[in-house]
């Protein structure tokens, strides 16, 4: 129980002292499908920072996986959504897009894999073109190197629900992480959560392949 004690001190006091971009993120797991009927739901604010460790998956081409996320607005706040991907050969041409649905937002400028609801709108956000080179960072609290992905960073001032929603458009599927929000706030429970999920991704648990 000491140890325990000790543990969440120390990273407690690793989160609030050091600015590197890695503590930023509560992490979370995807340990069933993210769908319409049963998406991962933010229950805290939408401005805490937290990673999802996700997966899209394929089984046949017929079959599109496409990973949903929803959040409550009550009032004008800044949204900000990225996609990462593990750095490996095997994931170099999977390029996750993620779209944003929800009230008061215009018309796509692409097409949407899913159906919007009357009254909303959607915001695309593609990724690099599967030719181009993407920039990437070591993530040193989980021992990883990441491709960066593209962001959402813009207020949302209309309240409702909104729903994001990640697949890929190339059917190629794989490991990807959604990142939601943008400030480094920690609870005790967030604490927690990264003392028990940290260590697994460092020994690989959080991954569906073997990215190498």
């Amino acid at each position: 129980m000491k140890r325990l004690f000790l543990a969440v001190a120390v990273l407690a006091m690793s989160i609030s002292l050091s600015r590197v971009e890695v503590f930023a993120h509560v992490p979370y797991f995807e340990h069933r499908d993210f769908t319409q009927e049963q998406p991962f739901k933010v229950r805290k604010s939408i401005e805490q920072s937290i990673a999802v460790y996700a997966w899209l998956k394929f089984e046949d081409s017929y079959t599109e996986d496409i990973d949903v996320y929803t959040f409550e607005l009550t009032a004008p706040v800044r949204v900000f959504i990225q996609s990462l991907v593990p750095e490996c050969d095997r994931y170099k041409k999977f390029l996750p897009w993620f779209a944003i649905v929800g009230p008061g937002l215009p018309e796509p400028g692409y097409t949407v894999p899913v159906d919007i609801p009357p009254g909303c709108g959607a915001v695309v956000v593609e990724n690099y073109d599967p030719e181009e080179d993407r920039p990437t960072f070591y993530e040193p609290f989980g021992g990883k190197s990441y491709y960066q992905g593209p962001e959402f960073d813009q207020i949302l001032d209309e309240p409702g629900t909104y729903f994001v929603y990640f697949w890929d458009p190339y059917s190629l599927g794989g490991d990807y992480v959604a990142v939601l929000g943008y400030e480094e706030t920690w609870e005790s429970d967030d604490i927690l959560r990264a003392l028990i999920y940290t260590p697994m991704i460092r020994r690989d648990k959080e991954l569906h392949t073997d990215c190498r």
